[in-house]
């Protein structure tokens, strides 16, 4: 496979960057070298290697890894925005995980970041009207990541999912940009009726471990969500909620929780 035209990496920064931890990694390690090369140093741009290693972490018996790439090769040529949010999302790992030290992390090890990649594909398939295929992909992105997102719900920029283990978000639920969360976080309805029925997350949202938001519920912009909170009510915008059932405790802590990832409050009339 050729290797990369020096002017492409030169006018893509991420990617420039992406290459030399890549190559950093394969002198450090060379047992890691052919994953390496495949995944990154043979690959012609971010989109490819993107699609690449999604492919690879979800092909099985039952659909391909090389029938995979096609599909995503095909939803990110179609639709820039989803490598736009990929971006996003790797620069929001790298900016608010103290355990991510490269851009080469989140590609190639972190579950999370992968679960949110392969949910864009889905999602993008969704919009076409390919349901079937999108919920095919859905149950592999379960099955590898345990992050089950349905690829109708809508996802802004810049999320972060860390630790990436058993996140549920729902059919009609809407995430929005620079939103963190932690594992263990449900989305989800209430009951069995059908229709709008899951939560809408604002921009700069901090969700800790273990918490669930049920229910067509407004969450404010900026605000955080304790960890091991059960969320059923509306959340104003720039405060704390806690408990089960939540209700607010204190303030939002700062101007951007979800960008400083700090889960202390400060308590209401302290």
């Amino acid at each position: 496979m050729a290797q990369p035209r020096p002017q492409i990496a030169q006018c893509d920064p991420l990617w420039q960057q992406l290459r030399a931890e890549a190559e950093k990694a394969v002198a450090g390690e060379p047992i890691l070298g052919s994953i390496i090369h495949a995944g990154i140093l043979y690959q012609q741009s971010f989109e490819r290697a993107l699609a690449y290693r999604i492919s690879m972490k979800l092909g099985n018996a039952e659909i391909s890894a090389q029938a995979l790439r096609e599909i995503a090769d095909e939803a990110i040529t179609a639709d820039p925005s989803i490598a736009q949010a990929a971006r996003a999302d790797m620069q929001a790992v790298f900016d608010r995980d103290p355990a991510c030290h490269s851009l080469l992390q989140p590609l190639l090890f972190f579950k999370g970041y992968l679960a949110i990649q392969s949910y864009r594909i889905a999602h993008w398939l969704w919009d076409q009207g390919r349901h079937e295929l999108a919920y095919l992909i859905q149950l592999r992105m379960s099955e590898v990541f345990t992050v089950d997102i349905h690829p109708a719900a809508r996802i802004g920029r810049g999320l972060m999912i860390d630790h990436g283990h058993s996140i549920v978000i729902g059919e009609t639920a809407v995430v929005g940009d620079d939103v963190s969360m932690l594992h263990d976080v449900t989305l989800g309805g209430t009951g069995k009726h059908d229709g709008d029925r899951h939560p809408k997350i604002g921009n700069g949202v901090l969700i800790g471990a273990g918490a669930r938001v049920l229910g067509n519920i407004h969450v404010g912009d900026y605000s955080r969500i304790a960890a091991g909170s059960m969320v059923l009510k509306d959340v104003p915008d720039c405060v704390t909620v806690a408990g089960v059932p939540a209700k607010v405790v204190g303030t939002g802590g700062c101007s951007k929780p979800a960008s400083q990832m700090d889960q202390g409050f400060e308590a209401v009339g302290e």
